[in-house]
């Protein structure tokens, strides 16, 4: 008996841990920060990592301090991630701070359920981020060159991985130059530092 239920508790402890992001699989981290988003198809909760991405993850709370996420939403949903940061429902985009210096060199990679900065050339990142909805070796950083640059990896989704997966789920449009916007608005009410 004792046997069967230690072999049965070791399945289920293997289990839980085969559901988290590998990010976070015997790698120190340091200390985390926490963020929940409040969406219109449930709430997801970030842990971001400033020991890792100093600059990333200060640029990603201001604008959570200044409320500039809030009432945006998801306008990219592709194979592989969803993508938010300054698109309102009417389609048009809230202006932006200046841009940032791309951290994508800082070990973390682009695992599912990491977030990530979005950007337009190595050190372009300002608002936008995505969650990753499956491994993508391809946005890694690989080497200090325009194309080898990758893509900045700051945190990783500790709560609603089954919601960002019924957002990536929706059928997409193309609406103006918007070529992957979600069928069926995904609205972002709020996002919140935890303790704040």
């Amino acid at each position: 008996m004792y046997q069967r239920t230690h072999i049965l508790l070791l399945v289920v402890v293997t289990a839980f841990l085969l559901t988290l992001p590998a990010v976070a699989q015997g790698e120190d981290l340091g200390k985390t920060i926490g963020v929940v988003l409040d969406t219109s198809e449930g709430e997801i909760a970030f842990e971001l990592y400033p020991e890792k991405a100093p600059k990333t993850v200060e640029n990603f709370l201001q604008y959570v301090r200044d409320g500039h996420y809030n009432g945006t939403i998801v306008y990219r949903i592709e194979s592989f991630l969803i993508q938010a940061g300054s698109t309102t429902p009417d389609l048009k985009r809230r202006k932006a701070r200046a841009q940032i210096q791309n951290e994508a060199d800082n070990g973390l990679k682009n695992k599912r359920g990491t977030v990530g900065m979005a950007r337009w050339g190595p050190h372009t990142a300002d608002a936008e981020y995505y969650i990753n909805t499956k491994d993508n070796r391809h946005l890694d950083f690989r080497e200090k060159t325009e194309k080898g640059w990758g893509y900045c990896v700051f945190g990783r989704v500790v709560r609603g991985m089954d919601v960002v997966d019924l957002i990536a789920s929706i059928p997409t449009k193309a609406s103006g130059n918007l070529h992957a916007l979600p069928e069926e608005e995904v609205l972002i009410r709020s996002v919140k530092i935890a303790g704040e």
